[in-house]
């Protein structure tokens, strides 16, 4: 059973809280419909220095389940983001910074909503690490810890067991990512289309699961990513794409290899070979099929496509895919 906590701060934003406990409640409960057991694989808990009852930010009040010191075996614990001088916060609470350290020693995984990340700072778990906070704080947040790697055009951030995230926006892709990690992608998907405006996953939380290296903090960017995902399969003019977004051809080429450090096609490539992958693995369609259903309609190209990113062309992948997937189902 997973021990999840979270932490509750004065002047805290309850809805980094309760964001982050409801999608994982959520999970939790698909999980064991699916399963057809009781109870859930979770157990969710609310932190704090004592157990009386905590007033965060806007005047609400959430009563602690258990203290500090009640807590000495979690895998995941949540730092809410806070309202106001974050440095301030942190200085008068050295309970909970020393509670942090023993915990990242102790084997936990942490992540920090917003300007929580000054907790982790403050308890130096992410000296020269990457990490990332609210964007008001940038300043702020690298003269007090000019030992960390903050990265500005990052909404999330994430290393050696340590994520960050640089608004309570970003909290919905970092836990579905969670979801799947605990549960699987199947979970991941159902709770997505209850807590997400889409259907599928965003940018930020597809982008997660494969390179948390690469997230930036242009947000417009960030929509015409969402949209190539969505429309990976049509008929792309990317001078069409720009006007969608009311930008003129050259400001949207520049600022999409600004944000992604590739160009808007060679983006495009990269999700249609990934979607190809995945119908490789699991489906029965003819490779010309596949091409045609990730947007190629050559299979001439899509397959040499494929073979200059994979060192393989298609069919050869889905006979080395296909025989690994049999062995390991076998095994079972």
């Amino acid at each position: 059973m997973d021990h999840i906590s979270f932490l509750l701060l004065p002047q805290a934003l309850a809805s980094s809280i309760t964001i982050s406990m409801e999608m994982l409640n959520a999970a939790d409960t698909i999980h064991s419909l699916k399963q057809r057991q009781r109870p859930g694989q979770l157990t969710l808990v609310t932190v704090a220095e004592s157990r009386r009852p905590m007033q965060v930010n806007a005047g609400l009040t959430l009563q602690p389940a258990a203290a500090l010191a009640d807590v000495d075996d979690t895998h995941l614990i949540f730092i809410p983001a806070l309202w106001g001088n974050p440095s301030a916060i942190v200085r008068r609470h050295p309970e909970i910074v020393a509670w942090i350290q023993k915990q990242y020693e102790n084997g936990a995984t942490f992540c920090s909503v917003g300007t929580g990340s000054y907790f982790l700072a403050e308890a130096g778990l992410l000296d020269e690490r990457v990490a990332t906070t609210h964007w008001r704080y940038f300043k702020d947040f690298s003269q007090r810890f000019p030992q960390i790697q903050l990265q500005r055009k990052r909404f999330i951030t994430r290393q050696d067991r340590l994520y960050c995230t640089g608004s309570v926006n970003a909290v919905r892709d970092v836990m579905l990512h969670f979801v799947e990690r605990i549960f699987d992608s199947a979970v991941a998907d159902e709770v997505s289309r209850h807590f997400t405006h889409e259907l599928k996953r965003s940018y930020e939380s597809l982008l997660l699961q494969a390179d948390p290296f690469n997230s930036h903090h242009d947000e417009l960017i960030i929509k015409v990513q969402e949209w190539l995902h969505r429309h990976y399969a049509d008929h792309v003019v990317f001078t069409d794409v720009a006007a969608e977004f009311d930008l003129n051809p050259r400001t949207f080429y520049r600022r999409f290899r600004q944000a992604t450090n590739q160009s808007p096609k060679a983006y495009l490539q990269e999700i249609r070979i990934s979607q190809a992958r995945e119908l490789l693995k699991h489906s029965n369609l003819a490779v010309s099929e596949i091409g045609f259903a990730v947007g190629y309609q050559d299979s001439s190209y899509f397959t040499e496509l494929y073979r200059k990113r994979h060192g393989v062309t298609p069919n050869a992948y889905r006979r080395l895919v296909r025989t690994k997937l049999f062995n390991v189902e076998e095994s079972d």
